[in-house]
């Protein structure tokens, strides 16, 4: 079994998703890995990560007016807003989903279904530099 690791940093340009699906595959691809799995992880309390549709950019604007209406911004009811109205509830919106993923690898690439992609996804107004570790291990 071997096992190979890298750091990427995402810069992003405030709240929204960016595709770090293919970033992940160069990765994998420099691994030499053929088959395992592959465990993306991120560094952060105001991002997360998620697998979705990759095909219409609608299902990511549809998810983010989900977690609005979870995890409002200026919620009065807050304490922490050290850094703005969007302070608390990025913290609650990463709560609410991932911070690490996990996928298995086949062939050398991500086994990902037809329409997944793999997401960073912001939470915060501003744009941040996000570090994620992936992480490769198998034969």
């Amino acid at each position: 079994m071997s096992v190979y690791q890298e750091d990427l940093t995402i810069t992003t340009r405030g709240r929204g998703s960016i595709a770090v699906t293919d970033a992940v595959r160069d990765i994998i691809r420099r691994s030499g890995i053929t088959t395992g799995t592959c465990h993306v992880f991120q560094h952060h309390t105001s991002a997360s990560l998620l697998i979705t549709e990759n095909a219409d950019p609608d299902v990511r604007r549809d998810l983010e007016t989900i977690l609005a209406r979870l995890a409002p911004d200026g919620d009065p009811a807050y304490r922490h807003d050290m850094e703005g109205d969007d302070d608390m509830a990025a913290h609650a919106r990463a709560m609410l989903t991932h911070n690490d993923l996990t996928v298995p690898v086949t062939g050398g690439r991500p086994a990902l279904g037809t329409w997944q992609g793999i997401f960073l996804w912001e939470h915060r107004y501003a744009g941040h530099d996000r570090r994620l570790t992936v992480t490769v291990q198998g034969e």
